[in-house]
């Protein structure tokens, strides 16, 4: 399986989330804070998009114009009450945007998804 990448600065949902996708057979690398990730061997960056502590979006958007993001499919995940946030992620490029229940019954098969194209 591929490496994912994933950034939550909530650690109790980013630890949630490597659980279920290594359970899926996934190696997951977590960083809490945009300057922490390490996206360059990773074939999924999964990404939290309610977060208070950054703007999942504008982050994606700057790895996506400096060039980092080549080869790596994108999964942000947001809170379902929150329209605004998923349009704007897939207006960005996002490959695929979830709420965060679907994350937690089908995260590995979505990530399953993405790399397999």
């Amino acid at each position: 399986m591929a490496l994912v990448a994933a950034l939550f600065d909530d650690l109790l949902l980013g630890s949630n989330v490597v659980g279920w996708l290594q359970a899926g057979g996934h190696e997951v690398r977590l960083s809490g804070r945009p300057e922490q990730l390490e996206v360059a061997a990773a074939g999924v960056l999964v990404i939290d998009l309610g977060t208070p502590g950054f703007d999942g979006v504008a982050v994606v958007e700057g790895l996506k114009s400096g060039g980092e993001l080549s080869g790596t499919r994108t999964l942000g995940i947001y809170s379902h009450v929150d329209a605004d946030t998923r349009a704007r992620a897939l207006e960005a490029g996002f490959d695929l945007v979830v709420p965060r229940s679907r994350m937690a019954r089908e995260g590995a098969a979505l990530v399953d998804g993405l790399l397999a194209g």
